[in-house]
């Protein structure tokens, strides 16, 4: 298992997540529009991914940074977010944006990175090296769900619909 890159400080986070951001912003944009709605092999297009991630940037701030009831940030009910599992999240969110067209995910994705980076810009750092759960034992950073909404989860989804544009 390799080790968690942690950035230092606010400036290093925030370059980091703008770095992947415009790297993933830059591959949507250049994506035809049937590009863009292609279907993988699991059934996700790359419009489908990126409606995922806008998703995501909103559960970011609505229940890791501002610790709103998981149910009331997705709009979904409780069965969905009990247990936290992504087998049963996802494919909601999934159906939920699925048909949504180019354009409007694309200003679903930009309006949630856009508000995620004030509210960041808003937050010390040392606000983001507290745990996120008061009752962790292992006093895990909200720093740590931030990286993995932005930073990791724009790679992840940019890595994925690179590959696929490559079959």
């Amino acid at each position: 298992m390799t080790e968690q890159w942690m950035p230092g400080n606010k400036k290093e986070l925030m370059s980091a997540i703008g770095r992947e951001w415009n790297l993933l912003i830059q591959l949507a944009e250049s994506l035809s529009d049937e590009q863009m709605s292609a279907p993988d092999s699991g059934g996700w297009s790359p419009k489908d991914n990126l409606a995922h991630l806008a998703e995501w940037m909103n559960i970011l701030m609505g229940y890791h940074i501002d610790k709103r009831p998981a149910r009331e940030v997705m709009g979904v009910s409780e069965d969905v977010v009990r247990g936290w599992d992504m087998e049963v999240i996802n494919p909601v969110l999934f159906e939920r944006n699925k048909s949504r067209p180019r354009g409007e995910v694309m200003g679903m994705l930009k309006q949630a990175y856009v508000k995620l980076e004030a509210r960041l810009e808003s937050m010390s750092f040392e606000d983001l090296l507290k745990p996120r759960h008061a009752d962790d034992p292992e006093k895990r950073p909200l720093l740590l769900w931030v990286l993995g909404d932005t930073t990791e989860h724009f790679q992840e989804h940019r890595e994925t619909i690179e590959r696929e544009l490559k079959t």
